[in-house]
């Protein structure tokens, strides 16, 4: 399994993505959310928090705090927008390092640069005529396994 892609019709279809994919997930993984502006990403990762926080909750978009943190059952959530970083480098300002024992939801992942961890699911939201397409790719054989059947 290289890749997995779906059609997400509305918002509605994204929520159920993110759903579906929570069950999946485990302290130390990293997704990496790309896309352009209004892609879906910060919609895409409400979803997700609220689907792993159990309940709907406020998930506002970290476009200017940069990093949002929740705590959730299992393990920690950690939120970042790195649109406006300056220097990969800079990720270490925002606690990049004490990440490892939860889920990070990265939106422009291509910010951190080598500060990206290889073993990562990429996530690709693209707009579409009639939705939005989305891609993963997983990195890691965890990645393939644990997806294996969403």
């Amino acid at each position: 399994m290289d890749t997995l892609e779906f059609h997400l019709a509305d918002e509605a279809a994204t929520d159920r993505l993110a759903r579906r994919l929570a069950p999946h997930l485990q302290a130390g993984d990293v997704i990496a959310l790309h896309g352009g502006l209004g892609a879906g990403k910060t919609t895409f990762s409400r979803s997700l928090i609220s689907a792993l926080l159990g309940a709907k909750t406020e998930v506002p978009s970290p476009t200017y705090t940069l990093v949002q943190t929740y705590d959730g059952p299992d393990f920690p959530i950690f939120h970042f927008d790195l649109y406006r970083l300056d220097e990969p480098g800079d990720v270490m300002e925002l606690g990049w390092e004490d990440t490892m024992d939860g889920l990070s939801l990265i939106e422009w992942p291509g910010k951190a640069g080598d500060y990206l961890p290889a073993w990562r699911l990429d996530l690709t939201l693209e707009q579409t005529v009639d939705g939005r397409t989305a891609r993963l790719v997983p990195h890691g054989e965890d990645w393939q396994t644990r997806l294996h059947g969403i």
